[in-house]
């Protein structure tokens, strides 16, 4: 153990990196939502603060979480990159979605995504890092993969696809059988 920290417990040493809602809640963001830039990420449901985003970023990219790079596409923004050690949460991000989506209040457009990951499991969690791996550290595509739709477009038609329902005020499929 090191002065810098209250123990050497794996768990202890996980949660002072992302113990706190919103170092989670930027990781979600960019895995599942693909944000990258400072003010997509502003912009998430749970209204973070410019103050808090800025601290929880640099933070994040000290810890080796993030990258941060200028973009080249526009001189005055930076751009945000998932190391490896932000895409392996991929697993523990879909058991916690699956988790709170079995015991909390959740709501169904928001939770499709955790049932689906749940429901794909390791295979589908593969893909997805894979996936992340090209789209942020540039690594070539797995050939494994090669011609499947993406995880993220799977995930964020599920979504739009309970909305759409919603909006119609029809119930589930699932729901529709006696």
């Amino acid at each position: 153990m090191d002065a810098d920290h209250r123990s050497g417990c794996p768990i202890n040493l996980s949660v002072e990196v992302f113990g706190d809602k919103w170092s989670l809640l930027i990781l979600r963001d960019m895995i599942f939502g693909g944000k990258r830039h400072f003010r997509e990420m502003l912009r998430s449901e749970e209204a973070i603060s410019s103050n808090i985003l800025a601290d929880r970023l640099k933070m994040l990219v000290e810890q080796g979480m993030l990258t941060k790079a200028d973009d080249p596409t526009h001189k005055q923004k930076a751009i945000y990159s998932l190391t490896e050690m932000s895409i392996s949460l991929v697993p523990i991000m879909a058991n916690l979605g699956a988790w709170g989506s079995r015991w909390l209040p959740v709501s169904e457009e928001l939770s499709i995504r955790a049932k689906l990951l749940e429901e794909g499991g390791p295979a589908m969690w593969e893909q997805f890092m894979s996936e992340l791996r090209e789209e942020h550290l540039g690594q070539p595509p797995a050939p494994e993969y090669a011609g499947a739709t993406p995880v993220r477009a799977k995930l964020q038609a599920a979504y739009e696809e309970v909305v759409r329902r919603k909006a119609r005020g029809s119930q589930p499929k699932s729901e529709h059988i006696q």
